[in-house]
């Protein structure tokens, strides 16, 4: 199975007070570098979702623009999914510093199963860390026609693997991989983190 990787970069970043999260440094790089490296290096291809495609130029990925401009978080994965040349979607969101290439691989290697492979922390699904086939496309577009625009709202029509997270701790930590940056205090713990994970390294 081919397997499309898709970062969300659709967000207003409206909690970090409108600055784009995703170029925010973290352990000397910016989070959308360090997301590209993981995402790129446990999927087939990449392709970036964004309304504002000249904050992303020196990617030098594809992009495209939201197909439901008011469609939040299932607008940006229909969207990928539609717009991806794999048979799946690997999608993350652009402001999860700690991603985990073991995970990931992990996680797409398991795409195939179910129409949606989605990992579970803490009693909540990761659907910004999830795998979506196209078969969910129609589910998802009703949906967002009608303005129904929670993400989970649609699993009852497809095939869905929930991935526990005692199995997802094997492959990497649930608190650290599925970390978002959305506010300044997040930002101040990530870079905390960071900077710790990097004086770790050099005194290897």
């Amino acid at each position: 199975m081919t397997v499309t990787g898709v970062i969300q970069a659709g967000g207003r970043s409206t909690r970090m007070g409108g600055a784009p999260k995703a170029l925010m440094d973290v352990g000397g790089r910016r989070i959308i570098d360090r997301v590209v490296e993981v995402v790129g290096s446990v999927t087939d291809d990449l392709l970036l979702v964004t309304n504002a495609p000249e904050l992303y130029a020196d990617l030098g990925l594809p992009m495209v623009g939201d197909a439901f401009p008011d469609g939040g978080s299932l607008g940006g994965i229909y969207t990928g999914l539609r717009a991806a040349r794999g048979e799946a979607i690997f999608t993350v969101a652009c402001d999860m510093p700690f991603l985990s290439a073991d995970l990931g691989r992990w996680l797409v290697g398991r795409a195939a199963e179910a129409d949606v492979v989605i990992p579970e922390t803490g009693g909540q699904l990761e659907t910004l860390h999830a795998c979506y086939d196209k078969r969910c496309l129609p589910a998802m577009e009703e949906r967002l026609r009608a303005g129904r625009l929670k993400i989970t709202g649609f699993f009852p029509d497809v095939r869905v693997l929930v991935i526990p997270e005692a199995e997802v701790a094997r492959h990497g930590d649930p608190a650290l991989v599925f970390m978002n940056v959305n506010t300044p205090d997040e930002l101040a713990r990530a870079r905390a983190l960071g900077a710790g994970a990097a004086a770790g390294g050099r005194g290897a």
